[in-house]
């Protein structure tokens, strides 16, 4: 089974290499996001602890 270099002159193989190495330093850094604080009674809210809650009784739905 041959590989895939064995079938490129030594100038691909160098112009390849060359490729490589400017995607990896083109790469734009991302900036690092900011955290957002959040308070308890927000983190809560979003898990929705605050929220109606419903019990089936007798075929008909209750809020509990």
């Amino acid at each position: 089974m041959m590989k895939f270099a064995d079938h490129l002159s030594k100038s691909d193989i160098q112009k390849f290499n060359q490729l490589r190495r400017g995607s990896k330093q083109s790469k734009p850094e991302s900036k690092p996001k900011r955290k957002e604080e959040l308070s308890f009674k927000d983190v809560k809210d979003l898990m929705g602890m605050n929220r109606d809650t419903y019990k089936r009784v007798g075929g008909s739905v209750r809020r509990k």
